[in-house]
């Protein structure tokens, strides 16, 4: 896959960071802007403390029959400590290692992090597709920014996340007596359509969606 030329450098001190965020949420597109999708690719991260190592995982996956087609994986020392908000530029170089040994370009990202359901709008689902220009999901396990109602245990059940008054997710219950997934818009998608991939791309012997879920046990494997 080819990767556009950066936007910024990576090795930003945090206030210039923060500014950069506020300053790259502006172009996050909360709208459909996404063509007929064939192939969705699932993101995650893991880290070594010890090692100081940190492997992306990519995995593209056919929609809608969810068969795996191609799996990447790209590791290199952690270039950022760890800051509450400001994980994107932790763990995009890493992912974008990953991206760029793709074959096939994905239609959609389906990111286990945020998207706008993050203090300045940019979690790493919405920064990641503003630099690639693609429509990105955000699918977190847990909530960063904001709070909803109390869902009923049956699975589908859903309730909006309000951050000061804006809608920024949707949590949704995949699993009975499962902690609900999180749902964000990242980049060129709404809500709802976001939600829509998210339940079309779930297996319902596990609580996250297929991408997400191989993405997760990619990145914690070592390549061989």
């Amino acid at each position: 896959m080819r990767l556009p030329p950066p936007l910024h450098p990576w090795d930003l001190a945090p206030r210039e960071a923060i500014r950069l965020q506020r300053e790259l949420a502006q172009r996050v597109t909360r709208v459909d802007s996404l063509a007929a999708v064939q192939y969705v690719a699932g993101v995650d991260c893991s880290t070594n403390r010890e090692t100081g190592m940190g492997r992306a995982a990519v995995v593209v996956l056919s929609y809608p029959e969810l068969a795996e087609l191609e799996v990447s994986r790209f590791q290199e020392p952690l270039r950022m400590p760890y800051i509450p908000g400001l994980l994107s530029f932790r763990e995009i170089p890493l992912i974008m290692g990953a991206l760029a040994q793709l074959a096939q370009v994905p239609d959609v990202l389906m990111i286990d992090g945020q998207g706008i359901a993050h203090p300045r709008r940019l979690g790493l689902a919405a920064h990641l597709g503003v630099l690639l220009d693609l429509p990105a999901i955000g699918c977190a396990k847990s909530i960063l920014r904001g709070a909803h109602d109390p869902l009923p245990d049956e699975v589908g059940a859903r309730a909006l996340l309000r951050d000061r008054g804006e809608v920024v997710g949707m949590a949704l219950r995949t699993r009975r007596h499962a902690k609900p997934i999180y749902i964000s818009i990242g980049h060129r998608i709404r809500l709802e359509t976001a939600v829509s991939y998210v339940e079309a791309c779930h297996r319902n012997a596990y609580r996250l969606p297929e991408p997400t879920r191989l993405a997760h046990f990619y990145a914690a494997t070592a390549p061989t």
